[in-house]
């Protein structure tokens, strides 16, 4: 696995306040909160960017989206949370493993950015 802040939370060498883990990813609240609500969702498989999945992660992808409105039910946004992957740089992309944002606990305009 490419060396990423990332992979040395799934490591634990670096603390994060996780709210879900399983044997497929981790979930844990953003250190820069962009909503009351914003948690990142990660494999712990490596995969860069949406873009590098291929068809041997389908299943591991739609975990990730199960994983994702149990975590905002959990956190009590499951009526109302916006979902955002990034892909690339150019597109606000700052680590480089694959990861979702589950944001919620406030409204949002449309369109983002």
């Amino acid at each position: 696995m490419p060396e990423t802040i990332f992979a040395k939370i799934i490591r634990r060498e670096i603390p994060a306040d996780i709210v879900y883990e399983d044997e497929q990813c981790l979930a844990f609240r953003d250190v820069n909160p962009q909503a009351p609500v914003h948690i990142l969702i990660i494999p712990k498989q490596h995969v860069a960017r949406l873009v590098d999945a291929v068809a041997e992660d389908q299943a591991l992808l739609g975990h990730l989206l199960l994983v994702a409105n149990k975590v905002a039910t959990e956190q009590g946004i499951g009526g109302a949370f916006r979902l955002v992957v990034n892909n690339g740089a150019a597109v606000g992309q700052s680590v480089f493993h694959l990861h979702l944002h589950v944001l919620g606990g406030r409204a949002f305009t449309w369109p983002p950015g």
